[in-house]
């Protein structure tokens, strides 16, 4: 895992080695084994390691080549480095440990920022070139590891990390909530924008680099998600992805420290587990539910028949509320994914066996695995009809009470750019600017925030350009952030095989008709992994992480709870109560099931008191 720091200034009068060491200790939980940091005239980075490759001292961060004029902070793994390491070594570059983060020195050293397309792997680093005063700053193709930035600070610093937290402790950074971040967050569940919660603080992009010198700041794109569809047979591409992922678990296995995996009841877990084999899974479920919200028994199973241990939780109500503030904290933006919660405790039950995680994240994005992504029998025959007199009957019945049946022909006349913004809608646009007071109201709507991103894909099927739009916001937003906000949170590193760029060159090969079929989602990965996997766990339907918090909302102790919240001068800031506690009650008596809207602002109103209100104190 391991977490970095760092900030660029000429005019604060600070004590560099104090403040950076402060910043360092705030992300301590990325990086227990050691810590290390470097001031080089008007840069200062600092770093927190966890020990995975290479565990001497050799390995240690900041790390530097043999003349010390590049420095480097590095977050995560780079899976082909043994194979860059001999490149580099062949054009005469002295290596003095068996880490991967001095690849990426060596590397640089001989390609410059060409470098990043030679890494297969997940990634965040910052490296100071002495030689032209220049810092590099780069975030994997994915966004799997987070690299956040920011000048707002008193004299234009640049601070720079894994984690905003760190930010705080900076003399001269300057906290403000962004009031432009919370209606798109209704919507999305997660911080839509480049822009975070807390102004002037953005999150590098995914496949993106920094070139930061002179005090200017240039970002560049270094990669884009592939798809360009090679017609092929189902048999061609159920045996590329066998190859294809062996290959990658293989890479995702190497390290010098205890190696497992989550499992839960779903393929995607499942058939990392059956190619990993590792000597322990671990799964977490929910007391006093079997089935939706418990799938441990289903991960014991599976276990069991590939002899492997199993270790399993069973979370409470009571543990779920109490723990959500300590989520928020280390998610550093508010975000409601439920599933987040039961990830903390997962990630905390494994810390006790291993340190290195395997997990399935991004086989839903690439192979094509959301109900989203599938169109109804209804609505393909519905769609036969020409679009220009779908359009007509739609708009006539947006202007209908709605229903289904209203439901049904608005978005049969909406092209998919009006209708999908990603895997994650709570709000829709009207309840939104209902519920927010007017200091909140200016903001992008969700069809806005996503255009890009469609606007890079013309000409691609439907099935694609919502794989795009989901590979863009929906998977660095939400899924990844909240894998590595809540491992770190334990100190153990999670890895994504599905997530590797190999894979993805050829998955994004595969035509949409082989991902999403009348017979299943993500069909010609489910046919791969029933080469390992038993049919019931192969064709298992995917159900996610569910969570029984609609349930628990219907009992007065966490209704009260809530309510409290709900009720509080803090909610009135944001929220128009009354349309809240409307909410609140309408789930409670069983008229109405408003859970995701109640936890999405929930959550936000606990995240605010955790980082505006109780750190003033």
């Amino acid at each position: 895992m391991c977490g970095f720091v760092g900030f660029a200034t000429k005019t604060i009068d600070i004590d560099k080695a104090t403040v950076i060491q402060e910043m360092m200790n705030t992300i301590g939980h990325r990086g227990p084994d050691s810590d290390g940091y470097h001031v080089d005239g008007n840069v200062t980075l600092g770093f927190r390691r966890l020990q995975i490759i290479d565990l001497t001292p050799d390995a240690s961060q900041p790390m530097f080549n043999e003349d010390n004029s590049i420095a480097l902070i590095f977050n995560g793994e780079i899976y082909n480095y043994q194979v860059l390491m001999d490149d580099l070594k062949e054009k005469g570059h002295v290596f003095k440990s068996q880490s991967d983060t001095e690849v990426i020195i060596h590397g640089y050293e001989e390609y410059g920022v060409e470098i990043l397309q030679k890494l297969r792997g997940m990634f965040a680093f910052a490296l100071w070139d002495k030689r032209d005063e220049s810092l590099f700053i780069a975030r994997d193709f994915f966004g799997i590891k987070p690299m956040y930035y920011t000048q707002n600070t008193t004299d234009n610093s640049l601070l720079f990390g894994s984690e905003i937290k760190s930010f705080m402790k900076f003399p001269g950074f300057q906290k403000e909530l962004n009031k432009k971040a919370l209606k798109p967050y209704l919507t999305f569940q997660y911080s839509a924008l480049d822009e975070t919660f807390f102004k002037g603080v953005y999150k590098l992009r995914p496949g993106h680099y920094m070139i930061y010198k002179n005090g200017e700041m240039e970002i560049n794109q270094y990669w884009d998600v592939p798809f360009e569809t090679e017609e092929n047979s189902l048999e061609y591409y159920v045996q590329q992805i066998k190859e294809t992922m062996e290959e990658s678990v293989k890479y995702h296995r190497i390290s010098d420290v205890k190696v497992g995996s989550f499992l839960s009841g779903g393929v995607d877990s499942s058939y990392i587990t059956a190619l990993l084999k590792p000597d322990k899974t671990f799964s977490v479920g929910f007391e006093d539910y079997e089935g939706i919200f418990n799938e441990t028994n289903i991960a014991a199973d599976l276990s069991k028949q590939l002899g492997i241990e199993n270790h399993k939780k069973i979370i409470s109500a009571d543990e779920f509320f109490d723990i959500i503030p300590t989520v928020q904290y280390h998610m550093d933006e508010p975000q409601s994914n439920l599933s987040s919660v039961p990830l903390y405790f997962l990630a905390e039950l494994a810390s006790q066996h291993a340190t290195v995680l395997l997990s399935g994240e991004g086989a839903d994005e690439i192979f094509g695995g959301y109900a989203w992504y599938e169109t109804s029998k209804e609505m393909r025959a519905y769609e036969k009809i020409p679009f220009i007199f779908r359009r007509i009957l739609s708009n006539i019945a947006k202007k209908l009470p709605e229903n289904r049946i209203t439901t049904f022909f608005v978005k049969g006349g909406q092209k998919v750019e009006e209708k999908f913004i990603g895997q994650a809608k709570v709000f829709d646009e009207k309840d939104a600017m209902r519920v927010l007071k007017d200091d909140y109201k200016d903001a992008p709507t969700a069809v806005e925030i996503v255009r890009e991103s469609y606007e890079r894909v013309p000409g691609k099927d439907n099935v694609t350009k919502m794989q795009y739009v989901d590979m863009k916001h929906w998977l660095p937003g939400d899924i990844l952030l909240k894998a590595d906000k809540m491992s770190s949170a334990h100190s153990i590193e999670l890895r994504v095989p599905f997530l590797d760029k190999e894979v993805m060159e050829m998955a994004g090969k595969i035509p949409a008709h082989l991902k999403v079929n009348d017979i299943d989602t993500k069909y010609v990965l489910r046919k791969a992994a029933n080469e390992v996997l038993p049919d019931e766990w192969a064709n298992r339907p995917k159900v996610g992480f569910p969570v029984p918090f609609r349930e628990w909302l219907k009992q007065s102790k966490y209704y009260n709870k809530v309510r409290e919240v709900f009720e509080s001068d803090i909610a009135k800031q944001f929220f128009h109560t009354d349309m809240l506690l409307k909410f609140l009650d309408e789930h409670y008596h069983g008229q109405a099931n408003r859970a995701r809207y109640i936890w999405t602002v929930y959550v936000f109103l606990v995240w605010y008191k955790r980082f505006f209100i109780d750190m003033e104190d």
